[in-house]
């Protein structure tokens, strides 16, 4: 029997739903913009720049206004921009707030509502993720200032022991619960469970711990009641680790990640988001197309949820120099593009690709 008492309205899933079809829509992905203050400081210190509010600010006000350099609108490719708190209520120079600004080009505004990594003693290093307290409040906070979609991230690893199964279950339970959190807020919640490329195994061992953490995730959405039309997903692709000896193709990636998704994710997801999980740039581009272009069916979209992958060319284009913006913007904008393209399986690299794209992202336990 099922369960008897409905947690949304027909008119709450329909806006959900419909939030959710807005940040997938035919060749659109997300933009990741929601790095902490630590972890911006790690991407200024690469080029030289101090890490402060203001250049933080400076930078995502070049993401944010990138239209003005190019022909193209930002939201021809963007569907959704993921916030840190900071970023929700800063402004451009002018005073116009960011979050307005990308909302007047026709882009959802998200906002990345965890608090971080917790170690599950007894385990090799694994970990939860902490924020459960007070999270309703802080959506429904957030929904007022404008945010439609929420960001919660959940890390395990692959090593002999690891992804444990306590790992799995708690890190399936804790995403349920925020996700069920969101939705009884208005914001559709983008479900993270990032399994971490750091090791060296091979591209089936990714394949097999992908299937058996999104197999978990996704029985324990379902046991929280989790309106799934109105959430997206947001996995790592089936990649080898860093260190594997082995090369795989683009090809062989995309029929790995693909084959893994049909057998775990529910027809009634309506986009899965990829992170670019430390490849570069044109490695992520590259690898999201060839998942577009495998033959098997696929009843989603398959698109971008980039961070690095998205802001390595502009931000080196850009290395805090005010006459540097409108270098920093073009980076931008025709990284956007191919990822567009990417999303739809319709990507044809020119082999002109700048240094930048093509140099590795890859921290080793990467966190935000």
């Amino acid at each position: 029997m099922t369960h008897p008492f409905p947690s949304l309205t027909p008119e709450q899933k329909k806006a959900l739903s419909d939030i959710a079809q807005k940040i997938v829509a035919e060749g659109k992905g997300i933009l990741a913009a929601d790095e902490s203050v630590g972890t911006m400081g790690n991407r200024l210190k690469k080029i030289s720049v101090e890490n402060t509010e203001e250049n933080r600010r400076a930078f995502r006000e070049l993401l944010f206004t990138s239209a003005s350099a190019t022909a193209t609108k930002m939201s021809d490719s963007v569907g959704g921009i993921i916030f840190f708190h900071e970023t929700l209520y800063q402004s451009t120079k002018d005073g116009v707030l960011f979050r307005k600004l990308v909302q007047d080009q026709n882009v959802v505004v998200g906002i990345k509502v965890d608090k971080g990594t917790a170690v599950l003693a007894g385990t090799d290093g694994e970990t939860t993720t902490q924020g459960l307290d007070g999270l309703a409040e802080r959506c429904a906070q957030y929904k007022k200032d404008g945010a439609d979609f929420a960001k919660w991230r959940c890390v395990l690893k692959i090593s002999d022991p690891c992804p444990s199964s306590l790992a799995i279950m708690e890190n399936a339970n804790v995403l349920a619960r925020y996700a069920s959190i969101c939705q009884q807020n208005g914001l559709v919640p983008i479900v993270e469970p990032e399994i971490l490329p750091d090791g060296d195994h091979d591209l089936l061992r990714c394949q097999h711990a992908t299937e058996k953490v999104l197999s978990a995730v996704y029985k324990a959405l379902n046991d929280h009641h989790v309106y799934l039309e109105g959430t997206l997903l947001k996995p790592n692709m089936v990649t080898p680790g860093h260190s594997c000896t082995k090369k795989y193709t683009p090809e062989e990636i995309g029929f790995a990640t693909v084959t893994a998704l049909r057998r775990t994710v529910p027809a009634a997801v309506p986009g899965i988001c990829f992170l670019s999980g430390g490849q570069s740039e044109e490695e992520a581009s590259l690898n999201l197309d060839a998942i577009n272009k495998c033959p098997l069916h696929k009843p989603w979209k398959l698109t971008f949820s980039y961070g690095r992958a998205l802001q390595a060319s502009a931000l080196a284009a850009w290395s805090g120099k005010k006459e540097n913006v409108k270098a920093g913007q073009q980076a931008f904008c025709k990284r956007a593009q191919i990822n567009s393209l990417a999303s739809r399986g319709k990507y044809a690299p020119s082999g002109d690709s700048d240094t930048s794209a093509s140099q590795s992202l890859f921290t080793a336990s990467y966190v935000y």
